[in-house]
């Protein structure tokens, strides 16, 4: 198992203050050191804002644009690999029109934007606004990874270290760790005779890590001074057969994610997680991000897995639709009702999820992706 990421929430306030990133610098330091020091290897550090409509309230767009590119140049000089912005705010429609835009100006910049939230319930407009960005951003590279950098947010709170859903709730700094641990999962299942004592090894190896981790996370708090928040303890995979979640359910004796059985599957996984006995932030659910799982890509590319299928799975597990390549030439009339769908599950079930859809130019249904 890898830690994905230590990611620290704070409000660098704009105009940002210095003396706060020399702060950060040190805690980003000092983060990972004790963190690798228990033999964990730390994949990334990261940063998480408050949402940047409060963020930069009160810019136009263009001082918009000066002041995230000024935020990032800080955050990179502070060792943090990438820094995310939150979401735009269902409260704030105009803050939509920044999204392709902000991405388009930057390297380094996740952010997100909400389409349901329990406050102010499902938002038609937001839904659409995030339709249409989905597809400008789609074009902005000829892969069409701009939307790596984007996700789409329902009943999702701030904490999460998870990029691209990841934001500050305001108040003072607080870290989390974000885990790639769907290993846990293959390993627990491939030495296991039956689905109950996968089960079981699977819940032992979540309380071993967790408690490793929480160790650590209390060190770097009396350290740094910045409060620990918890561990998202989601099952996020690697491009390995080793490190999928996929893997992990035929390990449990479904012939093919996709197949009867693969809904089951996922609930008892994510019923292992909830088992388990750590101080969780996030999601802690199963993470199906297509691109990024051997056996998942495998999959699709074979017609078993479809994303009704992943949607029916965010029912029961899961943290929404992850990494998921569509046709280049889908519109935002043919989204639309993909987010609205996850969008009343998130709300209907009182459980965040995310859609993070890559439309990939020139590509039509059934051709193949090739990503590095």
């Amino acid at each position: 198992m890898k830690v994905r990421s230590i990611t620290l929430f704070a409000d660098p306030k704009y105009p940002f203050d210095q003396n706060l990133f020399s702060d950060v610098t040190k805690f980003n330091v000092t983060s990972k050191k004790l963190t690798e020091e228990t033999d964990y290897t730390v994949q990334t550090t990261r940063l998480a804002t408050i949402p940047f409509p409060l963020l930069f309230e009160g810019l136009d767009t263009e001082q918009t644009i000066i002041a995230v590119q000024e935020l990032e140049i800080l955050a990179v000089e502070a060792g943090f690999a990438y820094t995310a912005i939150g979401p735009a705010l269902i409260s704030k429609p105009e803050s939509y029109k920044l999204i392709s835009k902000i991405i388009s100006s930057t390297e380094n910049i996740f952010l997100s934007a909400e389409i349901a939230t329990k406050e102010d319930g499902l938002s038609l407009p937001a839904i659409r606004a995030c339709s249409e960005s989905i597809c400008e951003l789609s074009i902005q590279e000829p892969n069409g990874f701009a939307n790596l950098y984007f996700t789409a947010l329902a009943n999702t709170r701030a904490g999460s270290p998870f990029f691209p859903a990841s934001y500050h709730g305001g108040g003072e700094p607080n870290f989390a760790f974000a885990t790639e641990a769907a290993s846990l999962a293959v390993d627990a299942f491939a030495q296991s005779s039956s689905i109950t004592e996968g089960v079981e090894k699977l819940i032992q190896s979540i309380n071993m890590h967790s408690e490793r981790l929480s160790e650590v996370g209390e060190k770097i708090q009396q350290e740094t001074g910045v409060r620990y928040q918890g561990i998202d303890f989601s099952l996020a995979p690697y491009p390995a057969q080793t490190d999928s979640i996929g893997a992990a359910i035929e390990n449990m004796g479904v012939p093919e994610v996709g197949l009867h059985g693969s809904l089951a599957a996922a609930a008892i996984l994510a019923d292992a997680l909830d088992r388990a006995d750590f101080k969780r932030v996030g999601f802690s659910g199963l993470l199906f991000a297509q691109l990024e799982d051997s056996s998942l890509a495998d999959r699709a590319a074979n017609g078993s897995l479809s994303v009704k299928d992943l949607l029916m799975y965010s029912a029961v597990c899961g943290t929404g639709l992850d990494t998921i390549p569509l046709p280049g030439n889908i519109t935002p009339e043919e989204l639309s009702p993909l987010l609205l769908d996850l969008a009343a599950l998130a709300l209907r079930l009182d459980k965040p999820l995310t859609a993070r859809l890559l439309p990939i130019p020139n590509k039509k249904a059934g051709d193949m992706t090739s990503f590095d």
